[in-house]
């Protein structure tokens, strides 16, 4: 049974994979075509071309540009980008050096508390210009101070937690344009995110969708059934793509696979043509 998995993170953000080792992992699932989607940088795309070119894989160049909006972080994804783009790469520059003001005020935070953690240790298991919270529960990991990514979050990184910093954050109106200007389709990643649903949900869509907004995350590995078929509709109202993926990690969410998510996503394959074809109209500045 053939898929595809338009939501993927590698080494070069928060994924413990390298984009050469997620491709594998899509061949043996029979993923056909895949979009590698690391958190605010795109270096990860010409390995993966390369290794998707020898496996038969088709992959989309892609990024998910965190934004924020009142006290919501929404993540935008863009796809079918020009992954070279001087003036893309320059704005995901900037949103990649306001990690590197936060990321230190956390470690301060976490070492008030009695945890023997630096940031030199945190960018070294990162090994990547994107580092984010992630990468620090990676670390609590590593030294015991937590048993899984999900219990750093909940004891320390959260909001609301003894270690949580917030971020400077581009609104997603910004993330968007950055992707159009960019030649991609910006799509709303894991709507759940929006802490809004019903009505709420559908006017913060039509807002978005007057920004540019070209598609919703439907199909992803932690969506029930309800909130599926709830996006599924509301994706037909408001006239915007439906896509899907996994959000893959690895380490950081080990119950999550490659083209699978949680074992029962199944990202249909016409979903591709379509997202293709928006990114063709797209203006690129």
């Amino acid at each position: 049974m053939s898929r595809i998995d338009l939501h993927l993170h590698t080494t070069h953000s928060d994924g413990s994979l390298s984009p050469t080792q997620v491709l594998g992992l899509a061949h043996k699932a029979k993923v056909t075509a895949l979009a590698i989607t690391d958190h605010d940088i795109v270096s990860g795309i010409p390995e993966a071309i390369a290794a998707g070119a020898e496996l038969g894989i088709e992959v989309i160049p892609g990024v998910e540009i965190s934004s924020c909006i009142g006290t919501s972080e929404l993540h935008i994804l863009g796809y079918c980008i020009d992954w070279q783009d001087p003036e893309l790469i320059r704005r995901l520059t900037t949103l990649r050096e306001s990690r590197h003001t936060r990321n230190p005020q956390i470690i301060e935070r976490l070492r008030s508390l009695g945890l023997d953690v630096t940031y030199d240790e945190v960018r070294a298991l990162a090994g990547t210009d994107s580092v984010g919270r992630p990468h620090i529960a990676r670390l609590l990991m590593d030294k015991k101070y937590v048993t899984s990514a999900k219990d750093a979050f909940d004891r320390y990184l959260a909001e609301g937690r003894p270690g949580y910093v917030a971020r400077e954050l581009p609104k997603p109106a910004d993330a968007i344009a950055w992707i159009r200007a960019a030649g991609g389709v910006a799509v709303l990643a894991h709507p759940t995110w929006a802490k809004v649903s019903g009505e709420g949900l559908n006017t913060l869509l039509t807002t978005l969708k007057g920004d540019g907004l070209g598609g919703i995350e439907v199909h992803y590995s932690t969506h029930t059934k309800r909130q599926t078929t709830e996006y599924l509709d509301l994706a037909k109202r408001l006239n915007v793509l439906v896509t899907g993926g996994s959000d893959f990690h690895g380490v950081t969410k080990p119950n999550i696979e490659v083209g699978t998510g949680r074992g029962d996503l199944k990202v249909p394959e016409k979903l591709l043509d379509p997202l293709k074809k928006a990114a063709l109209s797209v203006p690129h500045s």
